[in-house]
């Protein structure tokens, strides 16, 4: 396959990414890829150990003069958020990225582009093949489901890993240094469906909210976008109240950690109330356009006859289910007052499932202050047990606290300084990342996070800087040259 980013600089650092844009690396599909970098590692014949859970670490002797010099561990992971455009056909399981170049970017063709955070993993396995590039000893730690709540660096073996600086490159914005960042829990809500039959009498209908922005439910919580589930929650209350329905089915969302951007349900009313019921819905899109006219401009509402189902749920299910999707929290709770303009707590619910059994809700809890997560778990577990449903919490990571003293960070403003002329901005993000784990599974190290321009992460929209790229890898390599 002709190479698509040929010729672009860094040459390596864009020959590895496009490289991995053809290997399948959703999270918990990882053992291609997980394997392809060993494979790279012993083509280097570098020390390389695989976990058993995937996780992929190399080992790299510092260059001439460095041998001495702290280790840096360069850290990111292999794993990335797979969705796509609803109209277009693609599988991530076999097909590789389409990725085009637009001027300054790398887009694709309607899927996301894996550099979130495939650019981190492209400029380690660079700077492991150099051969003239100065550096201390460095280790590449790669890990495994990071965007699913963070299994990779949660199943590290300390025993495997030591270093005395850590470089994240899991960062999406140029020009800055995250220094701490938020820590948080997958929350799962399981409502049990009290199922009754349906009415053969009345008619089924498909509604649909489509045409959302989305994004990333930690860098874009604070852009006030709608969420397509608690819409549906909204449409629901709205519909029952007038026409008392019923409800067979609900869904929405793809990923915990990503702002829901469709949502749909099969509802069941008397088929005389076919008018009222489009009425309904054409004033919900203009309610929903009205309030997100600036921050979510394309919300759809769709409605279309469909078959008839068999059983619907129950009036106690149908009414806890709407209660939830009221209720449960979306969006910022609380901002820092230490930190200017930082969301400090916030929940995203990200998934709407319906089972045999249950409906299930995934949603996405973080927050800087350990206390306040625990405040939104307890005020989620309130509605469950107003409600029936049951809660449970999976992948909790911690946060990654502020050190006043950071030599590492240090080193990076004066680099930055003199190679742009330009002050680094030092800042904190309301996102996981993996250093928090790191600081309790491998000691505690000095970190940073970097990272180029990245674009609409977690969307087909994503899109990477070129230009970015280039500057960021050089920056590193010269923060590198200068470790000692």
């Amino acid at each position: 396959m002709e190479r698509v980013l040929k010729g672009l600089q860094p040459e390596a650092v864009f020959r590895h990414f496009e490289a991995l844009t053809r290997i399948p690396r959703c999270s918990g599909n990882e053992k291609e890829v997980s394997d392809y970098l060993v494979k790279f590692a012993e083509d280097l014949d570098l020390e390389v150990i695989q976990e058993d859970c995937l996780n992929v670490i190399i080992n790299k002797p510092g260059t001439e003069g460095y041998e001495n010099a702290p280790r840096v561990i360069l850290q990111g992971h292999m794993d990335m958020v797979c969705t796509k455009r609803e109209d277009i056909e693609f599988d991530f399981d076999k097909d590789p990225i389409p990725v085009v170049v637009d001027g300054d970017m790398i887009r694709t063709e309607g899927t996301t582009l894996g550099a979130d955070n495939g650019i981190a993993v492209a400029m380690a396995m660079a700077l492991l093949e150099s051969k003239d590039i100065p550096h201390p000893p460095l280790t590449a730690l790669i890990t495994v489901a990071e965007e699913t709540g963070m299994d990779g660096v949660l199943n590290l073996n300390p025993k495997n890993i030591s270093g005395d600086i850590l470089i994240n490159i899991d960062s999406e914005e140029e020009g800055v240094a995250l220094a701490s960042c938020a820590g948080g829990v997958n929350n799962i809500i399981k409502l049990p469906i009290e199922w009754k039959d349906a009415d053969q009498n009345r008619s089924a209908y498909k509604v649909s909210i489509k045409g959302l922005l989305g994004g990333h439910s930690g860098i874009e919580i604070n852009k006030n976008r709608a969420n397509a589930i608690k819409l549906l929650g909204r449409l629901l209350d709205g519909m029952d109240s007038n026409l008392d329905i019923d409800i067979a089915y609900v869904s929405g969302g793809e990923k915990m950690n990503a702002i829901a951007k469709m949502a749909d349900a099969v509802i069941v009313i008397d088929s005389s109330k076919e008018k009222v019921l489009k009425d309904i819905v054409a004033e919900y899109e203009k309610i929903f356009s009205n309030e997100f006219e600036t921050a979510d401009p394309n919300i759809k509402l769709n409605l279309e006859e469909t078959d008839k189902p068999d059983r619907v749920f129950s009036p106690d299910t149908k009414k806890s289910l709407i209660s939830i999707l009221r209720l449960i929290p979306y969006g910022v709770q609380t901002m820092s007052a230490n930190i200017k303009d930082l969301v400090e707590t916030s929940n995203n619910i990200g998934v709407l499932t319906t089972n045999e059994s249950e409906i299930v809700f995934d949603s996405a809890v973080r927050s800087s202050v350990k206390s306040l997560k625990h405040e939104i778990n307890n005020r989620i577990k309130t509605v469950c047990d107003l409600t029936g449903a049951k809660m449970e919490l999976e992948s909790d990571y911690p946060e990654w606290e502020y050190k006043v003293e950071s030599p590492i960070r240090d080193l990076m403003v004066e680099v930055y300084k003199d190679m742009y002329d330009k002050e680094l901005k030092v800042e904190a993000i309301h996102a996981g990342l993996e250093c928090g784990f790191l600081k309790e599974k491998v000691g505690d190290m000095d970190m940073v996070s970097i990272g180029p321009n990245l674009y609409d992460v977690h969307t087909p929209n994503e899109h990477l800087s070129i230009s970015s790229t280039k500057r960021v890898f050089e920056f590193l390599c010269e923060v590198l040259k200068r470790i000692k």
